[in-house]
């Protein structure tokens, strides 16, 4: 792998720029949305930071010298995914006009069927399955819905400027979720990668700033 240090250090970027969104965007819609709702957004944005933290680290460790500490890389797509999914699904409760009120766990299909593949055994030793795509359509689904609510809440808010910051992200990660599942052995897709999720992660940022200068935080401050 052809990693530098300046390299691993620029990977951290958009780690951070994603953190930085995060917050504003959890503080902001603790207010519109359920708890239920909210616990699930919190956990997916945690599990997407976490995810690149140790991609970044990994990283690091490798161009300084001191490790291939394998695990950190091994986990990223996977936990990332998850992060998608989970933070995806909360969001889409934005699109309900009345959400954090609601008593009824809109999510329960999705737990019993988790719990169903939980439980159920087999008789014979499985074959080995990578589950690639199976993370890859949670990344798309995941970021779409993340980018289709927040967009929503743009254009209630009256931001189309939001609107295209959330294209626009979801477009970059969208690139770079399909890269991820590439060879990232050589220094020119490192780059390209890096390129596109910092790309994505500022405009994120940019959008989730947007959305609270519009009063995001302030449900009393729709007009539609």
């Amino acid at each position: 792998m052809d990693y530098t240090v300046p390299m691993a250090i620029v990977d951290f970027v958009p780690v951070f720029l994603f953190g930085a969104a995060a917050v504003i965007l959890l503080c902001d819609l603790y207010n519109r949305l359920y708890k239920g709702a909210y616990a699930i957004v919190a956990a997916g944005f945690i599990d997407i930071f976490v995810a690149g933290f140790s991609k970044a680290l990994h990283k690091l460790l490798y161009a300084m010298g001191v490790c291939d500490f394998e695990k950190l890389s091994a986990m990223f797509f996977p936990l990332q995914s998850i992060g998608f999914i989970l933070a995806g699904l909360g969001m889409a409760s934005l699109l309900r006009k009345k959400n954090r009120n609601a008593k009824v766990n809109s999510f329960a299909p999705l737990y019993l069927v988790l719990a169903g593949t939980l439980t159920a055994g087999a008789t014979e030793k499985p074959p080995v399955f990578s589950g690639t795509m199976i993370f890859v359509s949670f990344m798309v689904l995941g970021i779409g819905l993340i980018c289709l609510s927040l967009s929503v809440m743009g254009a209630k808010l009256k931001k189309p400027a939001a609107i295209a910051l959330f294209s626009v992200t979801f477009v970059c990660l969208l690139s770079m979720g399909y890269l991820s599942t590439k060879d990232f052995g050589s220094a020119g897709m490192n780059w390209l990668g890096e390129g596109l999720n910092t790309a994505g992660q500022i405009c994120f940022l940019a959008g989730a700033v947007c959305l609270r200068r519009a009063g995001l935080g302030n449900p009393e401050k729709d007009r539609y």
